[in-house]
């Protein structure tokens, strides 16, 4: 049986970019936000929707306009895709 640790991230490089252009306040949010992921995918703040279209591909929300896509690697690991405005970052995931 697993502990509670929490899952480990990966940073895709679109992903890095994409954070940088966001202001200081989006990143601290994203930041607790993915804090909240790592320790529980299932936490209702996250939202947590399958995309679409993609397979395997989730959207969460950093706040009402900011959303980031993410999909399951390896057993325990959560591959960060993309973060941005909500209608441009589902269109890409």
């Amino acid at each position: 049986m697993r502990s509670k640790e929490p899952l480990k991230l990966t940073l895709t490089e679109r992903f890095k970019k994409s954070a940088l252009e966001l202001g200081p306040e989006e990143r601290a949010k994203l930041k607790k936000q993915i804090g909240l992921l790592a320790a529980d995918p299932r936490h209702p703040s996250l939202r947590v929707k399958k995309i679409k279209g993609t397979g395997s591909i989730f959207e969460a929300r950093v706040d009402r306009d900011i959303r980031f896509t993410f999909e399951f690697g390896g057993r325990y690991e959560i591959i960060l895709r993309v973060v941005g405005p909500h209608d441009p970052t589902l269109k890409k995931p």
